[in-house]
């Protein structure tokens, strides 16, 4: 795509600073990160949404995923958990129109913190997620058929 700077880093247009790539997705190390040895790992191929990645992508950008965070805990640096985040869409956080999957260091103290709202207290009736549970059954069997 055009403008897309992850697109432009593949197509070694932008600087990147690459820790893993193979052919069909590379990880890089996120420039602004939330803590030392953030890295993105992205699909060779564009792809926006979530729902637009292949599914033996998605398997495979997840399997890179798990060795590269295990990667991240052996390395010597400071990481005591670690975040996967995956932000789907503007509403959701995600800043860069190309999928992409966060590998975020985390250890106790270090500032990163999701705030979640006043509504998180107010638990849903057993009601308002059963009926939530048949709209997205419904949703799923249509996408299958």
């Amino acid at each position: 795509m055009d403008n897309c700077p992850f697109c432009k880093i593949l197509a070694g247009e932008l600087p990147g600073t690459v820790v893993y790539k193979d052919e069909i997705c590379t990880g890089i190390m996120n420039i602004q990160p939330f803590n030392p040895g953030h890295i993105l790992v992205i699909p060779n191929e564009h792809f926006q949404e979530f729902n637009e990645l292949p599914t033996d992508t998605g398997k495979h950008i997840f399997s890179v995923s798990q060795e590269l965070a295990q990667a991240v805990r052996n390395s010597g640096i400071r990481c005591e958990g670690i975040n996967l985040f995956l932000a789907d869409g503007k509403a959701a956080m995600q800043t860069i129109p190309h999928f992409h999957l966060h590998i975020i260091p985390r250890y106790e103290g270090d500032g990163f913190e999701l705030e979640f709202s006043p509504r998180h207290a107010e638990l849903p009736t057993r009601d308002e997620l059963n009926k939530n549970a048949v709209h997205i059954q419904q949703a799923l069997n249509n996408i299958k058929s």
